[in-house]
């Protein structure tokens, strides 16, 4: 696995996926902590990082599955996937490689944002006006979350040999996890059930770890959420159907 691992780092770093990956994502987290007005820390007087958290979400629903989506795709138009397999190497440790690999690029993307919260602490009036427990537990849950969006972009990768469309594929179903259950959890008449669906979805989780108390119950969502996509994505490779 550990070999997988530091040939899928190498392959992000020796292309552009890996700055431009990076370089999207802290530009446009950048613009919208400071400089649009709407979402602006400096407009709008509160020492807080909720654009990073609350827009963060959504900028990687599209950055991760650019990431995922040439993991296995590639491999399979390539015709290297077979020659991988010829190694002394198992379904799960490939697997498990290549989730590892693209899960420390999306960490290495969040290490940076790190420079925001020293700086809205020191801008704080008075300074250190901050609530760092929620700063750390939204870190946590979008550290997951990007785990979690790696997991669904492995999966969509194993599905197909074209990049683009093992893109649109992950893109869509990050964005149904995230967002979409929460979304039918708000559909009038479903009142009742409301509560139960919304647990099913990320958005619920994430928020919850927002709030600075990090339960283990969220984190266990997130584990089997991964762990489940792992699964499938294990059972998708070890048919060798392609």
């Amino acid at each position: 696995m550990i070999h997988i691992y530091f040939k899928e780092i190498n392959g992000f770093l020796d292309s552009l996926i890996a700055y431009v990956v990076i370089g999207v994502f802290l530009t446009a987290i950048g613009l919208l902590t400071w400089v649009f007005p709407d979402t602006s820390v400096l407009e709008g007087g509160y020492a807080d990082m909720m654009s990073l958290f609350s827009v963060g979400p959504y900028v990687l629903i599209f950055l991760v599955p650019a990431v995922t989506m040439r993991s296995l795709a590639e491999e399979r138009k390539m015709g290297t996937l077979e020659l991988l397999f010829t190694r002394p190497l198992t379904d799960w440790q490939v697997v498990l490689g290549k989730f590892f690999a693209a899960w420390t690029l999306v960490l290495i993307a969040l290490v940076p944002t790190i420079v925001y919260y020293f700086s809205l602490y020191y801008l704080g009036s008075p300074q250190g006006n901050i609530d760092t427990p929620g700063v750390i537990g939204s870190y946590v849950g979008i550290a997951l979350l990007g785990g979690a969006f790696c997991g669904v972009g492995l999966l969509a990768s194993s599905l197909t040999p074209n990049q683009v469309v093992a893109f649109i594929i992950a893109a869509f179903l990050c964005f149904i996890a995230y967002a979409g259950i929460d979304g039918v959890a708000a559909i009038p008449g479903w009142e009742g059930q409301a509560l139960a669906i919304r647990q099913a979805g990320m958005l619920y989780h994430y928020e919850a770890l927002s709030k600075g108390l990090i339960d283990s119950r969220d984190v266990i969502y997130f584990a089997t959420f991964v762990a489940v996509s792992l699964l499938i994505t294990k059972t998708i490779v070890g048919k060798r159907s392609w």
